[in-house]
């Protein structure tokens, strides 16, 4: 019987995974099958230039579909997994759940927003993980910039320009900075609106940010924000946020229509719902051969798993893409192993160091020890992860976004309408005469 392979998740890990095996499994030597909530994977490190508008936002996600023609993709959520079994229950977008069996299991559905139970978060807040976010948020932004030049409402205004980001990671630092250079440059075309009059807050609980490039560039990074007039509260966390109202611990209170949640990730609540071994962080624990302790036929890596760091004994690899693409090269590898009877390999790999752009050329770099800043950081930033993006096609499209950019100013057209597609046909039913029907 041909081996049924089953990838839980399409992100990194999962799609890269998939992608090898296709490429190096023999026609008829398995079956794959890729499970994933989205038909699409997204590149995160380019969503905060997605957001800013630098990228095309269709031009960060790549279809399964197309890069995977020789595997099957189905689309919905994974509700249990039994090991015992060899079976995980999978229910599309609609319909009825259907039990799908397994030789040989790779468990990666990466993380999700680890939020906390602060009142009015739930109901008012937004997080920054997909790019459906990173659209809303744009269109956020500069809708609040109309709204505040469309009306004489002083309260109104002030909220509406009033923008606050919760976690100093690399997530919130990114996604602020870019957003803030986008309104910054936006408001030469609102003659009411000034840069000084937009208020940005980043509240970060611990005594630092951006702590992935070390302690000497995270100073120099807080002190680039503060110069832009950004509002960092350092140790201090967000009380509630309750019908806008922003309640801080250290005492400020204030009100704002925006609010980005960036507060660190959890690993998808699936791998709860297994029988697998999860630490206390709520990962999979894996071996540095990257299957689950315990079992030679499910393997796991990315985000959601626990992966010894054999360049630093004693820890575990860090969540990002650095480690999910290249755990994920290892991944395949020894599944291609286990189905061939040969040796597996460890997956070993040091940390490289880390970049992140704080806007149109300006970033922050630490790499094998090297610290750079400025736009030389920016571009080796943009260097780096344009070489990590997934296909020819979307390299070739994100770098043409970027050589147009040289030519052209940036779009500022928002278009709030994306969240309520059926608004202006409601609009026309709901001011549509009756129609008479008398003879």
């Amino acid at each position: 019987m041909t081996p049924r392979i089953v990838i839980l998740g399409g992100g990194s890990v999962g799609m890269y995974t998939a992608l090898r095996l296709q490429r190096r499994l023999h026609r008829g030597e398995a079956q794959i099958t890729v499970i994933d909530v989205d038909s699409y994977m997204t590149y995160q490190p380019f969503l905060p230039e997605a957001a800013a508008g630098n990228l095309e936002a269709r031009h960060v996600i790549v279809s399964l579909r197309r890069v995977l023609p020789r595997c099957t993709i189905l689309n919905g959520v994974v509700e249990a997994i039994d090991t015992s079994r060899r079976e995980v229950e999978f229910r599309p977008h609609k319909g009825p759940a259907r039990t799908i069996g397994y030789d040989l299991l790779v468990v990666c559905p990466g993380s999700i927003s680890r939020t906390l139970p602060i009142p009015g978060l739930a109901e008012f807040g937004i997080g920054f993980k997909t790019v459906e976010e990173a659209i809303h948020l744009r269109n956020h932004v500069l809708g609040q910039l109309d709204l505040a030049a469309s009306t004489d409402d002083e309260t109104i205004r002030r909220e509406a320009l009033t923008f606050v980001f919760v976690g100093g990671g690399f997530a919130g630092v990114e996604a602020l900075a870019e957003l803030e250079d986008m309104a910054h440059d936006a408001c030469g075309y609102y003659p009411g609106i000034e840069p000084s009059d937009l208020k940005w807050y980043l509240v970060e609980a611990t005594d630092h940010i951006l702590p992935e490039v070390g302690p000497e560039m995270g100073i120099w990074t807080l002190e680039q924000l503060r110069d832009r007039g950004i509002d960092v509260r350092l140790k201090t966390r967000l009380e509630s946020a309750t019908g806008g109202r922003i309640v801080l611990d250290d005492g400020t209170a204030f009100n704002a229509d925006t609010l980005v949640w960036t507060a660190g990730v959890k690993p998808n609540p699936v791998v709860a719902q297994s029988d697998l071994p999860i630490d206390g962080k709520g990962r999979v624990r894996a071996t540095p051969f990257l299957n689950v302790e315990g079992y030679d036929d499910v393997f796991s890596a990315g985000d959601c798993a626990a992966v010894p760091d054999l360049t630093k004994p004693g820890e575990y690899t860090a969540p990002n893409a650095q480690h999910a693409v290249r755990q994920a090269k290892v991944l395949a590898d020894n599944v291609l192993a286990t189905i061939r009877g040969t040796g597996r390999r460890p997956y070993r790999h040091a940390y490289a160091g880390s970049v992140a752009s704080l806007g149109l050329h300006k970033g922050v770099a630490q790499i094998y020890g090297v610290k750079m800043r400025g736009a030389l950081a920016w571009l080796i930033h943009r260097t780096y992860h344009l070489s990590r993006m997934p296909t020819t096609n979307r390299k070739v499209r994100v770098l043409l976004d970027w050589t147009l950019a040289l030519f052209f100013r940036r779009d500022i057209t928002a278009l709030g309408a994306l969240t309520d597609p059926r608004r202006e046909f409601e609009y026309a039913i709901r001011t549509a005469k009756p129609v008479s029907h008398a003879r």
